[in-house]
């Protein structure tokens, strides 16, 4: 499949990798800045543009973009390609900010963290299409099966829940790191012992019911603990993280001492 390509970012850089492996060519790439976009183009044999006027006709247009970009983008591609199939890559936006615009609309979204220092296993991150018309619908599904086992096909209500299941499950986990590493490297603890904990956590969580795996003082009841590190937090003068770990307390009580 010919591809046109919108952005130059972690998810932009790691679809293209993905679907170029596949045998899908990526034809040409646009994104705001020119000197990025031609880097980024140089590492997937394809064109780089300065606007989406330079851009040829494609099989498949992707704006892989931030959610605040795609509407604008939308308008200015269906002036110059309006029989094209345009898809989002967003797991927050509506499919309808192309549809209302543009016929030929559709969603493809992975749900996954990119970051630029780590390659991504396609094989099993989920991809979830979404199309007007279900010619475009089964297009799209072929080309996530090319690159995943794990295709669904959901409405832009189930995805917007995923988005956010998603935001608690890894960046607001991926902060609560952060944290844990700022409280141990103020005492010149070695953040690396926490690795073991830190992947059998995510193991119970994937393999049984998160609210059954929850261990801690908070769930026992320990106030004695409890105030014990919410001292020690306000003796390093760390009020920010003493509110996390209080909300957060608080929240895993009334979770399990509600009833």
């Amino acid at each position: 499949m010919k591809i046109s390509l919108v952005g130059s970012g972690r998810v932009a850089f790691h679809l293209a990798k993905a679907l170029l492996g596949q045998g899908h060519h990526i034809v040409q790439v646009y994104a705001r800045d020119f000197e990025k976009t031609q880097k980024f183009a140089e590492q997937f044999q394809a064109k780089a543009c300065q606007s989406l006027r330079e851009f040829q006709p494609a099989d498949l247009i992707i704006l892989a973009v931030s959610d605040s970009a795609i509407a604008v983008l939308v308008k200015q591609i269906h002036e110059l390609f309006p029989e094209t199939l345009m898809v989002h890559t967003s797991g927050s936006t509506d499919i309808e900010v192309i549809s209302q615009v543009h016929e030929k609309a559709g969603v493809f979204y992975p749900l996954q963290t990119f970051s630029l220092e780590r390659d991504v296993d396609w094989s099993a991150t989920p991809l979830f299409v979404e199309a007007v018309t279900d010619t475009d619908q089964e297009l799209l599904s072929d080309l996530a099966n090319s690159l995943s086992g794990r295709v669904y096909q959901y409405t832009s209500k189930q995805r917007l829940t995923l988005h956010l299941a998603a935001v608690f499950a890894c960046n607001f986990s991926n902060y609560c790191f952060d944290m844990a590493k700022q409280v141990v490297d103020k005492e010149q603890v070695d953040f690396s012992l926490l690795y073991p904990l830190i992947l059998e956590t995510a193991k119970k969580a994937t393999e049984n019911d998160p609210k059954q795996m929850q261990t801690g003082p908070a769930v026992r009841g320990d106030q004695n603990i409890l105030a014990m590190h919410q001292d020690l937090l306000a003796q390093a003068n760390r009020d920010d993280l003493k509110q996390v770990y209080q909300l957060l307390s608080d929240g895993i009580v009334k979770r399990h001492h509600s009833d």
